[in-house]
């Protein structure tokens, strides 16, 4: 299995309300792409300067699954809305411990 993991840093002009509906397409991404096996996003709770806002934890199948998620277009608006809110965005993608025997 592969881990799909991305931190979101939104602009400080960005509204709750936009947050919630970036949060709401995130959380709706499942329903729409067969290859996403499993995904939690969740919001930071400590907000510390180090923080970033929002997480989103993926899971797929293998790479293939990923390169098809990435390409997806049900993926494609979240990605746009991302880089119109987002400051900052980090992603770090790894497999996970069976995978790497």
């Amino acid at each position: 299995m592969l881990r799909h993991v991305v931190f979101f840093k939104f602009k400080p002009e960005v509204t709750a309300t936009e947050r919630q509906d970036f949060l709401a397409m995130l959380r709706g991404l499942p329903a729409k792409i067969p290859e996403i096996v499993s995904s939690e996003v969740g919001e930071d709770i400590m907000g510390t300067p180090r923080s970033y806002h929002l997480a989103l934890i993926s899971t797929f199948a293998d790479r293939d699954a990923l390169d098809v998620y990435a390409k997806h277009p049900e993926h494609q608006p979240v990605l746009a809305r991302a880089r119109e809110i987002c400051e900052a965005i980090a992603a770090v993608d790894f497999l996970t411990a069976d995978e790497r025997r």
